[in-house]
């Protein structure tokens, strides 16, 4: 870990479709878990430190009802906001941005076309970028998963061959601010984060690290940040009430970890 002590900050993560927030395992078997302004509200009076929405049905769904919820959000809630699903231009950022995101992620789009982080990076700047990698263990010929990570795409239904690590890294060099690092075989199972993952993209890339995916227990969030996270994110545990933002903040600080 870097030796300037920076305050590890705690994110709230709404996965949304048609205006609702979901949550599922593995991104399957979905269920409504609330409004996403309401829970938005909820969450900054915990005091979380950044919210995330992700729109799960974006490559097929309709994007106005995601713009709708971003701006009443906006409105309501004044902590840094990323949103994420469906961006496939320079446009769809700029929209979200005067809709009231402060960060954009972007995922499948740029894995089709690495030039569009350049083009978002030069535009808004590096800051406002976001990649979103959902990442897989490749699974081997015996049907068991491996030591190798490859991406995702469409929500973390499509397997691409394309090495996680390796496209962390380039990301970052084409521009993108900041990673969020979804482990997909961790993602709704609360079991923990996927340390072994964090580690080798923290030694690949110097951005920023958000770790997601897995979180169950207050004590499951220190191993990510001494893993390499500079960010950990959770929904669920937040989302059904089986953890409150101060009680992660507090774990954290009892293991030596500076927060907000």
């Amino acid at each position: 870990m870097a030796a300037v002590s920076v305050a590890t900050r705690v994110i709230a993560c709404l996965d949304v479709d048609a205006g609702r927030v979901v949550k599922g395992v593995n991104f399957e078997n979905l269920r409504d878990a609330g409004d996403p302004v309401e829970l938005a509200k909820l969450y900054d009076a915990q005091g979380v430190d950044e919210l995330t929405f992700l729109d799960v049905t974006a490559s097929s769904g309709d994007r106005a009802t995601t713009y709708d919820v971003v701006t009443r959000t906006a409105e309501q809630v004044f902590i840094p906001l990323t949103v994420g699903g469906g961006v496939r231009s320079v446009d769809d950022v700029d929209r979200l941005l005067r809709a009231g995101a402060d960060k954009v992620g972007v995922n499948t789009a740029a894995i089709a076309r690495p030039e569009l982080i350049a083009e978002i990076a030069d535009r808004f700047g590096a800051q406002v970028l976001v990649l979103s990698a959902d990442v897989r263990r490749r699974i081997g010929d015996d049907g068991r998963r491996t030591g190798e990570f490859v991406m995702t795409t469409h929500g973390g239904r499509t397997p691409v061959d394309l090495d996680a690590i390796e496209w962390c890294a380039r990301a970052a060099e084409l521009g993108a601010g900041e990673i969020l690092l979804n482990s997909m075989d961790a993602d709704g199972t609360r079991d923990g984060f996927d340390l072994e993952l964090i580690a080798r993209v923290r030694a690949a890339v110097t951005v920023p690290l958000v770790a997601s995916g897995g979180a169950g227990a207050a004590m499951h969030f220190a191993p990510a940040v001494a893993a390499g996270a500079d960010a950990v994110l959770a929904a669920s545990v937040f989302h059904f009430g089986e953890l409150t933002v101060a009680q992660v903040k507090a774990a954290l600080r009892a293991e030596g970890v500076t927060v907000r």
